[in-house]
């Protein structure tokens, strides 16, 4: 457990841990280096770097909400492999990690091994935006992470059915922090903003630009079978501009997958070996 200081002042944590191949964590847009502890286990042959986003986790908030975007992030992944002297890695990126693990497929293509997407693709259905703009910035009503795990567990069972409520509430302490007055977010409530004011100046970029930077880098996509943010159209349509693309679907399972999945598991494994 450390932290760095970015290039602009922003004092960001993360955790490396581990020995072996080195595989960077790049987490969900509201999550934080946490985001991987189903995944943990199962990584005893990998160092495993996972960061916490500047406005997320333990990092710094930044006082300009804006730079809450892919770009920057992006930028803060590879100073982080520079002060780690990292030279390459592979990337397993979830949802808003892997959309930077596609930017930096286009910057910095040198420095990447392998790439595994968890359920994001360069298409995102708007009914899975939807869903992340209803919930972004909320504070959680619940007052313990025992409530906290009831209420996910209801809400997510349609697309993650049989999910016990166990594992809800190691999700629950991911997400949240635990306070005297209740729970919190682990995250700077902003980022609802910086999403708002970036998505009304059209600046979104051509998602399959980025895309198509890893055609010459190994790179395999988990897909939950109810995923209302990667559908299987568009998993298709990455097979036919990246012929060397691998991919599974997770049953039980939507927008993300936990990682501890054999599914899961076995294609990470097929990506970390094809570039061995």
């Amino acid at each position: 457990m450390s932290d760095f200081t970015t290039t602009d002042g922003m004092r960001i944590y993360f955790e490396d841990v581990g020995t072996g191949t080195p595989l960077l964590c790049l987490a969900g847009l509201t999550r934080n280096s946490r985001d991987f502890s189903f995944f943990a286990p199962h990584a005893a042959d990998l160092r495993m770097i996972a960061m916490d986003y500047r406005g997320r986790g333990r990092s710094d908030y930044d006082p300009d909400f804006m730079n809450y975007n892919i770009f920057r992030e992006s930028h803060d992944a590879i100073e982080l492999l520079d002060v780690l002297g990292i030279e390459k890695t592979f990337v397993l990126g979830t949802s808003r990690g892997g959309l930077i693990a596609m930017a930096l497929a286009a910057s910095h293509p040198e420095r990447l091994a392998g790439v595994i997407l968890n359920d994001v693709g360069p298409v995102v259905e708007t009914s899975g935006i939807a869903k992340i703009m209803a919930y972004v910035g909320a504070q959680p009503t619940a007052q313990t992470y025992d409530e906290a795990a009831l209420t996910l567990q209801k809400v997510m069972e349609p697309q993650f059915p049989g999910v016990s409520l166990e594992t809800w509430r190691m999700q629950a302490e991911i997400q949240y922090e635990k306070r005297d007055d209740g729970l919190a977010l682990r995250y700077d409530p902003a980022l609802r903003k910086a999403l708002i004011e970036q998505a009304a100046s059209g600046a979104t970029p051509d998602l399959w630009m980025f895309f198509e930077a890893l055609r010459d880098i190994p790179t395999g996509v988990i897909r939950g079978a109810n995923s209302d943010v990667l559908s299987a159209d568009t998993v298709a349509e990455m097979h036919d501009r990246h012929p060397g693309l691998i991919s599974t679907e997770v049953p039980d399972r939507g927008h993300v997958p936990f990682l501890n999945e054999p599914q899961s598991l076995d294609l990470i494994q097929k990506v970390l070996k094809s570039a061995a």
